[in-house]
């Protein structure tokens, strides 16, 4: 995904959050993105999708899952808690937009999010 197709916001708090630079987000984001986009149908088949456009399909998925992704991919803890945190705050940020905040709220406090880029990150 390019960093584009999460909201550019999410992006400076995940960062300042998880305390590493601002520039090294966005290019983790989109290695993450890779990986994602050759998932979306295992995504589709295994997790409940809260969001869908033309650019992106966002899933709840179970905690522990970003440390998975990011263990499988070799980034550091802190690269993988600024991801989740990107993730997280692009889901909260649509949440405001569709009136549904609150309910992505919650959902958060048991399960983490993923935006799954379609085609080509």
């Amino acid at each position: 995904m390019s960093s584009g197709s999460l909201d550019g916001r999410a992006l400076v708090l995940a960062a300042a959050k998880a305390s590493i630079a601002g520039e090294r987000l966005p290019p983790l984001v989109e290695r993450a993105a890779t990986s994602l986009t050759e998932r979306l149908e295992e995504y589709r088949r295994s997790y409940e999708c809260v969001h869908e456009d033309e650019e992106t399909a966002v899933f709840l998925v179970e905690r522990g899952h970003w440390a998975s992704i990011a263990e499988e991919l070799g980034f550091h803890e802190r690269e993988a808690d600024a991801i989740r945190r990107a993730h997280e705050e692009h889901l909260l940020g649509l949440g405001s937009t569709l009136d549904r905040r609150d309910e992505f709220e919650r959902a958060l406090d048991l399960r983490e999010a993923v935006t799954v880029p379609k085609g080509t990150p």
